[in-house]
């Protein structure tokens, strides 16, 4: 697949209007912006301390990464249904190896976790970001995609909108990957409580052409910038019903996309995927039940 240039495509610029109030309400958190809320309000690092910068009052977080380690934090609290988001500036020029993650995982028995993992690349070279899902203990659901734009030139959003009818991941404004509630169809579907994590790590035996190219060390340490720590989500320490239609990411028009989200997430995935676990026969001669429908 051809190398995407950086910039829009007009078939997603309807989409951009019309998610701007959406994206505003998701955004603010108790009537402050979350880029206002430092990072120790909602959230601890959980490893990798002295590989972790805080800036501009807290409402920064730079997380780096060399041969000795790599660093990670995540939320306080669990949570059972919402709408996640984080705005993230990636490593720049030669970032082979390194993988930057922004996820939801339960840490049970019956695992579940909703990943973005971006996966650096030889300089002048686009990232990889990669979506995978894990449901019962059951992952294996990649995808790939190419960004139409350079994550280390500048801050960009990433999304996940989790309800009881469906997942969906953005980029920016825009709906790249959807997963359907199937559990009727006996595919299991996310539903313990999750927490938010983030981190940088070392992944340079398969992040980059398959574990081919290696990190160069010589450009370390490698740095990832956090901001946005506001978490718009039901949490499971609440007696509430997290599934309730008073949240407002549970509401009936969240249930599944609208017309226009729906071509900008085609368009997605026509110009810019290039791996889908339900496309891969090789590794699925059978393919999985979510992807027949």
């Amino acid at each position: 697949m051809a190398s995407p240039s950086f910039s829009f495509s007009s078939s997603l610029l309807p989409l951009l209007t019309l998610l701007q109030a959406f994206l505003l309400l998701g955004a603010v958190v108790g009537g402050r912006m979350s880029d206002d809320i430092s990072f120790d309000e909602n959230y601890i690092i959980t490893w990798g301390n002295d590989h972790v910068l805080s800036l501009n009052q807290g409402r920064l977080l730079q997380l780096s990464l060399d041969q000795s380690s790599g660093a990670g934090f995540a939320s306080k609290e669990n949570y059972s249904s919402g709408f996640f988001h984080m705005r993230i500036k990636l490593p720049p020029k030669d970032s082979a190896g390194v993988v930057t993650a922004f996820y939801l995982t339960s840490h049970t028995k019956k695992h579940d976790e909703v990943d973005f993992e971006f996966l650096g690349n030889k300089e002048g070279k686009p990232y990889t970001l990669q979506t995978n899902i894990f449901s019962n203990g059951k992952g294996s659901r990649e995808q790939r995609i190419l960004l139409w734009f350079d994550p280390t030139a500048d801050f960009h959003s990433y999304k996940i909108l989790w309800n009881q009818r469906q997942i969906v991941f953005y980029v920016d404004d825009v709906p790249i990957r959807v997963f359907k509630n199937n559990t009727k169809m006996g595919v299991d579907y996310p539903s313990e409580a999750m927490g938010i994590e983030g981190s940088i790590w070392n992944g340079e035996s398969w992040a980059t052409d398959g574990g081919k190219t290696k990190t160069n060390w010589s450009c370390a340490p490698f740095k990832t910038h956090f901001m946005g720590f506001g978490i718009d989500a039901c949490s499971s320490n609440n007696s509430i019903n997290c599934y309730s239609p008073n949240l407002w990411w549970n509401q009936h028009k969240f249930w599944k996309l609208d017309s226009n989200q729906q071509k900008a997430y085609e368009n997605v995935r026509n110009k810019y995927m290039n791996y889908d676990y339900c496309s891969d026969t090789n590794r699925s001669p059978v393919l999985p039940i979510e992807c027949t429908g």
